[in-house]
């Protein structure tokens, strides 16, 4: 019996777990996705929707404060009914594309919300959107990559989320 719990003690010692944890390059991960999808995701709302994009822009713009509180509850209440439809095992059909959605709808918000910002720091001209798209993007890297920055990114894009959901619910 001895001998049987030292082979094991021995099989567990040998056992290799190899994480790389790797802080900074997450970090630098983060900030480039947040980089990349403020950029994409503007150049797609300026190309298909400019007038909803200037609409929300002034909505955040004009009730930033009851815009994050807005897309914050939605999103604390989104949390609530994701967990509960996990719970119930069948509901995992309805949370994933809910989650799904609740990302693409948070991505055009938190754009929103950035290029309001941007619009306000780059004297834009008509409809030449390029100066404001790479400042909302630079902002919303940015303040990722300095990671206490990253919860007031994070508040931006409640509001933007906020600004996008107040006509549609």
């Amino acid at each position: 019996m001895l001998a049987a719990l030292a082979a094991v003690a021995d099989a567990l010692v040998q056992v290799n777990v190899d994480i790389d944890l790797n802080p900074l390059a997450n970090v630098v991960r983060g900030a480039l996705g947040s980089f990349l999808t403020t950029l994409v995701v503007g150049a797609i709302l300026t190309a298909v929707a400019p007038e909803f994009l200037e609409d929300r822009m002034a909505a955040v713009v004009d009730d930033p404060v009851g815009s994050f509180v807005y897309g914050f509850l939605v999103l604390i209440a989104l949390a609530l009914v994701t967990v509960v439809l996990v719970i119930t095992v069948l509901g995992i059909l309805v949370a994933i594309p809910l989650v799904l959605l609740a990302y693409v709808v948070w991505a055009v918000g938190a754009t929103v919300a950035f290029l309001a910002i941007a619009d306000r720091l780059v004297d834009r001209e008509g409809d030449d959107w390029t100066a404001s798209l790479f400042v909302a993007a630079a902002l919303n890297g940015g303040l990722v990559l300095t990671g206490v920055g990253g919860i007031l990114s994070f508040c931006i894009g409640a509001a933007g989320f906020g600004a996008v959901l107040e006509d549609r619910l």
